[in-house]
């Protein structure tokens, strides 16, 4: 099942429970706004290279738009559509003052130079520039992009309006980036699994995790976790997958994948197919890479008994089923990897103001957000008896919902 279709199932699951009139369900659907640019660039041999770019804006009810900008290959307008729907009512959950929107470029990063880079992102953001903004629309980076992507977007921006640091979040610290950005959502995955587990009577120390994944979130959440007394008894990322019942040693690993670009060929653990990364003996199981990863196909080897989706959209509806079945707990995406955006928040205070915060006081806010988001869902699953997805849906929807009834906006 694709993105759009998933997330538009939760999407009027959750209306149905909040009682919403189909006039305000339909116009809460409908994106604000799609724009698709074509960007053409000179290639470093001196041909022209043709590029199309996305920006779907989707709701701006509770603020301006927000939402990652990636470079990937298939960059397919039904999933930028539902990744920018799926930011409405992660913001909403998140209870920071934004909206959702989400963007990118259908490109192979990897075949591009830098330059070629730098280049295309500068065409992309002259074709935008008058579509974003500080109060209107804020992008960050996403699959692809990174920091210098975001500064070469500000840095674009400025020519038109003036320097403007808050336009874009997940900066460099030299250009305005907030302190702790960088480790935020896999410190976000982390208080999300503690505040779940407290609720079982659990705690992170002791516990054994795997992790598909191995880039930003994957790899800060297992360092944390780690750091915490969790123990990682298997990890994958795109090179392969490697396990170690006992337990893996993750400074040692992260110098590894940093030194040879990827896990393959650690040798404080075994390797294993890297699609059985999933389906490994462990108490928690985080999937941090791709969409659509867990399926009604391994669903039923699944022997994790708790799910943290640290990617976007990794289980599909089947799957969701067949697990809550076996009564395994999934703490849902627009909740468990919400730590970046909420940092991008931090951030783009900071720019305002024009005060920077030091790194001790983001990860405690953080802590704050976190916390108080898992209670506001716990609520949310109390009031219409549900399970954590349509807990974080309702809680979403309901404040997105509620913004636009109050500013006049319903059909």
């Amino acid at each position: 099942m694709n993105a759009l279709v998933a997330t538009n199932r939760n999407f009027k699951l959750a209306a149905r429970l909040l009682g919403l009139d189909s006039k305000l369900e339909k116009s809460l659907l409908i994106p604000f706004r799609e724009i698709k640019v074509e960007c053409t660039i000179p290639k470093d041999d001196g041909t022209l290279a043709s590029f199309v770019g996305f920006r779907v804006q989707h709701d701006n009810a509770r603020g301006p738009m927000k939402g990652g900008i990636r470079y990937h290959p298939e960059v397919d307008p039904d999933e930028v559509n539902a990744l920018a729907q799926l930011m409405t009512w992660k913001t909403a959950v998140a209870n920071i003052p934004y909206g959702g929107a989400k963007g990118g470029i259908g490109c192979n990063p990897g075949d591009l130079s830098a330059s070629e880079l730098e280049r295309l992102t500068r065409v992309f953001t002259q074709k935008i520039h008058d579509l974003i903004g500080i109060h209107t629309d804020v992008p960050a980076p996403d699959m692809g992009t990174g920091p210098q992507t975001m500064a070469w977007i500000l840095d674009e921006y400025s020519k038109f309006h003036g320097y403007s640091p808050a336009v874009v979040t997940g900066k460099p610290t030299d250009l305005g980036g907030s302190l702790g950005r960088d480790a935020a959502t896999g410190r976000g995955v982390l208080f999300a699994t503690e505040a779940l587990l407290s609720e079982h009577g659990k705690s992170i120390a002791g516990q054994r995790f795997a992790i598909q994944g191995f880039g930003n979130v994957g790899s800060w959440a297992a360092q944390l976790i780690h750091e915490n007394g969790g123990k990682i008894v298997a990890v994958s990322d795109i090179t392969g997958a490697i396990k170690n019942s006992k337990g893996i040693d993750i400074p040692s690993l992260l110098k590894h994948a940093k030194e040879n670009r990827g896990v393959k060929g650690f040798g404080g653990a075994d390797p294993i197919a890297p699609d059985s990364i999933l389906v490994e003996d462990c108490d928690i199981l985080i999937p941090a890479a791709l969409g659509g990863v867990i399926n009604r196909e391994n669903a039923d080897d699944i022997k994790a008994k708790f799910i943290i989706e640290a990617a976007n959209h990794p289980t599909d509806p089947e799957a969701d089923e067949i697990l809550s079945k076996k009564g395994v707990v999934i703490l849902p995406d627009i909740y468990a990897n919400s730590g970046g955006v909420t940092v991008s928040y931090f951030e783009w205070v900071q720019n305002i103001q024009g005060f920077l915060w030091d790194e001790e006081k983001v990860n405690n806010e953080l802590r704050t957000y976190m916390t108080k988001g898992f209670k506001d869902v716990k609520e949310m699953c109390k009031t219409h008896n549900c399970d954590l997805r349509m807990g974080a849906f309702t809680l979403g929807v309901n404040r997105v919902a509620r913004a636009t009834v109050l500013r006049g906006w319903e059909a």
